[in-house]
């Protein structure tokens, strides 16, 4: 088994890390850096709970081998909040109700942040899309769309 050094930064911090090359990103992730909030759903890129931005992008992280992210920039559910405090997407989800087994979260908050990056002011519909790759069982997506327009409102009310 080959291994290969890469060089990448993680949620704003330069890591540099020996992997074996069938190593995925999310098996780094959690194994490596013991990033946990990052989700093993179906390890088939078809539930989401493994959701991170990849240079900025939403990808499933099951999906991706560690070594296609040497220089690259990952920010995981972790990574949003910032001193302590959480980011406006984390906490208008979590008081809107948009949590209830919670599994589906860290996915669903991540491509939520990735949309408002890009779309400050989006549809539901827009919302809708931006989350159709996570899957969640148990909440029916109404509390999510609700908490990802507030996020939205509070972060337009920052700028």
């Amino acid at each position: 088994m080959s291994h290969h050094t890469i060089t990448l930064t993680i949620n704003n911090e330069a890591e540099s890390l020996t992997v074996p090359s069938h190593m995925t990103l999310l098996q780094m992730l959690r194994e490596k850096l013991v990033l946990t909030g990052t989700k093993n759903g179906c390890a088939a890129g078809e539930c989401g709970a493994c959701t991170v931005l990849l240079n900025g992008e939403p990808v499933n992280s099951c999906l991706v081998l560690a070594v296609e992210c040497d220089g690259a920039a990952i920010v995981t559910v972790e990574g949003l909040a910032e001193n302590g405090r959480l980011a406006p997407i984390q906490q208008a989800i979590q008081e809107s109700g948009g949590v209830q087994c919670g599994f589906c979260t860290p996915g669903i908050l991540i491509s939520a942040h990735a949309l408002l990056q890009r779309n400050p002011n989006p549809t539901d519909d827009d919302i809708a899309e931006s989350i159709l790759g996570n899957l969640c069982r148990c909440t029916g997506y109404v509390r999510i769309i609700e908490g990802v327009k507030e996020a939205a409102r509070m972060e337009t009310a920052v700028i």
